[in-house]
């Protein structure tokens, strides 16, 4: 009866796998704050991408990790940058059986691991940020790229982005704006993922934890400038932005489970203190519950499993 009555029921096809892939390693390289989670080689990458399509997996979302950086991000946006060749690898090997989705930032290339290029004085110069990134977007949509994730929370890059995809002929490629991404404190592990070279914060650009109607206000202005989709990012501290930007736009609205979300069940679980199915799926549906229309969670492959038994 409680089957039958259930009001939220997540489906694996609403689940997207984040993965990071990294230049100049021979064999994927486990997170030790992320446990499960690699930092994979180009091979292991499609092994593991294939077994989340064969799961059921909606998508996946790639970061690439390169082997070196500089001031402007220059690998970001080269053909044969780390990113932009597993993108291409990842549609020959899953193309057809998965969204491959692009995260469009420059953190993991810059030699100081902010999201932009920076002013003389170390301030993130929004505007020259916009050109690198148009630049970066044109690359991921040349691999193949099916969808841009665009988390780098400069001012007006949907817009950017979305003209110069227009211009050169990318009518099809979608663009995700991750909207209101807070710069908490739930990202941590996230960093030794893609190696971060970040010494201080984000809070110019990302937003304050405190605000919840800012969230809303920036998810309706990246509507405005042609989103296709927006993003709430953290998602479990943030459910409450999530209902909202839910109930206020008419696009897909979906949410980052980050990586402090998932090394908090791990670290618990295996400590025997939670049930480690239950709660990770207790969250999943959570999100879903809260609005969101699919969930990027490193849960994706065994969740999507775990439901397809459920069903």
């Amino acid at each position: 009866m409680r089957r039958l009555a259930r009001e939220t029921w997540p489906v694996p096809s609403q689940l997207v796998l984040p993965m990071f892939v990294r230049e100049g390693i021979s064999e994927a390289v486990p997170i030790s704050s992320m446990p499960g989670v690699m930092q994979h080689t180009v091979d292991s990458l499609k092994r593991a991408a294939a077994d989340a399509a064969a799961a059921g997996v909606g998508g996946v979302m790639l970061f690439g990790v390169p082997a070196v950086r500089d001031a402007e991000g220059s690998g970001a946006d080269d053909p044969n940058g780390i990113l932009n060749v597993a993108t291409r690898a990842l549609i020959e090997e899953v193309g057809d059986a998965l969204v491959v989705q692009t995260d469009l930032c420059l953190d993991e290339f810059t030699d100081h691991g902010h999201c932009g290029v920076l002013t003389p004085s170390g301030a993130v110069d929004n505007d020259r940020t916009l050109e690198r990134y148009t630049a970066m977007g044109l690359a991921q949509a040349e691999a193949g790229s099916h969808l841009l994730g665009l988390s780098g929370m400069m001012d007006g890059q949907v817009l950017a982005v979305r003209a110069a995809l227009e211009g050169a002929g990318f009518t099809d490629t979608v663009i995700m704006a991750y909207s209101a991404k807070y710069a908490g404190a739930f990202y941590g592990p996230f960093r030794e993922a893609v190696d971060s070279q970040l010494v201080g914060d984000r809070r110019t650009y990302q937003l304050d934890p405190a605000n919840g109607r800012e969230g809303l206000r920036e998810a309706l202005l990246d509507v405005e400038e042609g989103a296709d989709i927006v993003m709430v990012k953290p998602a479990l501290p943030y459910l409450d932005v999530l209902a909202d930007v839910r109930a206020a736009v008419d696009v897909p609205v979906w949410a980052y489970q980050v990586s402090g979300e998932y090394a908090m069940v791990e670290a618990a679980a295996a400590h025997g203190w939670i049930d480690r199915r239950r709660a990770v799926l207790e969250s999943i549906t959570s999100i879903r519950r809260a609005g969101a229309d699919a969930v990027l969670t490193y849960w994706a492959t065994e969740a999507a499993q775990w439901l397809r038994e459920e069903l």
